[in-house]
């Protein structure tokens, strides 16, 4: 398994351009597939650009849930929490699973948080002399939340975009309404299909570490894994300076933001504040300010997060314009291309096979467009009329992608490039590990889904 993973590895590296490339393609193949339908030239042009910033709420809503994550992972008491996490393993397979314990767990709380504070717990522990642990199987364990259960969680893309109707196309909350958490991440189903992948995903990660002399530790690689600079060591030198080296605007702006924090929470409830992007982001900027405590330390944390957003900033309105031709380009039938889509899928599946259908074509789409959100702008509006035909569950329908859009990180070095610098360490020496971990969760991941949704019965949109 290892030597066909490293293969395919290899190709992909080698043949796989970057994910704007798909996203560019995937405008012009969209176009011309309108065209070829009949639709006008000028209307699938306006199409594209009518659709091109309808995204910008969300997309900034992505680029946000990045930078919190990441100012909170890299914030000094993350530091001292890491270091006191990296004295608990004793052994290297213990060592494994213990990261990926935390990144799971983590990443169900948010996606960016885990992999930051996963790859930094790596290399705590690769500090650690009396610890032989495989830097490359701890890497694969840090990246096994973006890997297998992220999108089950609070910061799945899916999930929060449903349960929120002002950052959706309007051509989508015709056809799906309002979800809310409890109809999608907090539904039974969800949760024990999400305890099962994370024994499952624990068991490989045991089963697949080297031990002994088989271990490739940081030293062996000639790797040297040194402490993160995460406090400001630059003083104050001038009165202008003195606020930025303060404590005293990052407290007074977190208190004035937790009580409006505490009013959402009480006024809405958990389940229906948490749901909120602009709530859930408020939160880890002001967690990221209390925090970090100065100022100064605040914004070199946004800083080194920012250079994580640019593929989100340029590719999401590629993905807006491409929703928009889905479904605001008609051919010459007077449907668009997104009906067309939504009719193949009611016909080729039935009611109880609707999840393994669309589990399958959500994973294979997400290795060439490897953005959960995006991709679900661009797969929402066919594959949930689709489900409405069938009367499928509209959450479980969203949760079906949420398993599914998981599947396809384990083998496409994307989203590991954050986790790759930190710990200086290539696609290659990760990707032997999680490709066994993707060849063990499809056909779970596949089984699940199906027996779950035989459980639930379908509801009509809920319209905002």
């Amino acid at each position: 398994m290892e030597r066909i993973s490293l293969r395919c590895c290899a190709w992909s590296e080698r043949w796989i351009p970057d994910a704007y490339v798909f996203a560019v393609l995937g405008v012009i193949v969209v176009a011309i597939a309108a065209i070829a339908l009949g639709s006008p030239v000028t209307q699938t042009a306006k199409a594209f650009g009518d659709g091109f910033w309808s995204l910008i709420p969300f997309t900034m809503q992505m680029c946000f849930i990045i930078i919190g994550g990441y100012v909170v992972a890299s914030s000094p008491p993350a530091a001292r929490l890491i270091d006191r996490l990296a004295a608990v393993p004793r052994s290297g397979r213990g060592a494994a699973c213990w990261v990926s314990v935390i990144s799971m767990l983590f990443s169900l709380l948010h996606w960016g948080l885990s992999m930051i504070l996963g790859s930094l717990l790596v290399r705590a522990l690769a500090r650690r002399e009396d610890l032989d642990m495989d830097l490359r199987a701890a890497a694969a364990a840090a990246y096994l939340g973006m890997g297998s259960v992220w999108a089950m969680g609070l910061s799945s893309s899916a999930a929060q975009l449903q349960a929120n109707p002002a950052s959706m196309p309007p051509a989508l909350v015709q056809i799906t309404g309002v979800i809310p958490f409890t109809e999608t991440i907090f539904l039974w189903q969800s949760i024990a299909l999400t305890a099962i992948l994370i024994a499952v995903t624990l068991l490989i990660a045991w089963l697949t570490t080297p031990q002994g002399e088989n271990a490739q530790t940081a030293r062996r690689l000639g790797i040297v894994a040194d402490a993160p600079s995460i406090e400001s060591t630059v003083k104050a030198t001038r009165p202008g300076e003195w606020l930025e080296h303060s404590p005293l605007l990052n407290v007074l702006i977190a208190a004035l933001g937790a009580a409006w924090l505490v009013q959402e929470f009480a006024t809405k409830g958990a389940a229906l504040a948490i749901s909120s992007l602009n709530t859930y982001n408020f939160l880890f900027v002001m967690l990221g300010l209390l925090l970090c405590w100065r100022p100064r330390v605040f914004l070199d944390a946004v800083s080194k997060s920012v250079s994580g957003v640019s593929g989100v900033l340029i590719q999401f309105p590629f993905y807006g314009g491409i929703a928009a031709i889905l479904t605001s380009a008609v051919g010459s039938d007077g449907q668009s291309i997104a009906h067309h889509l939504s009719t193949f899928f009611a016909q080729a599946a039935t009611r109880e096979t609707f999840p393994v259908v669309m589990g399958i074509y959500s994973a294979v789409l997400g290795f060439f467009v490897p953005s959960g959100g995006g991709k679900w702008i661009i797969e929402a509006p066919y594959v949930m009329q689709a489900a409405n035909e069938l009367k499928v569950h509209l959450g479980w329908a969203v949760q079906v992608y949420n398993a599914a859009e998981a599947l396809p990180n384990l083998i496409n070095p994307f989203w590991m490039l954050p986790l790759l610098g930190i710990l200086k360490l290539r696609a290659r020496d990760v990707i032997g590990f999680t490709m066994i971990q993707f060849i063990v969760h499809v056909p779970v991941v596949l089984l699940l889904l199906w027996a779950f949704g035989l459980t639930l019965d379908y509801k009509p949109p809920v319209m905002p």
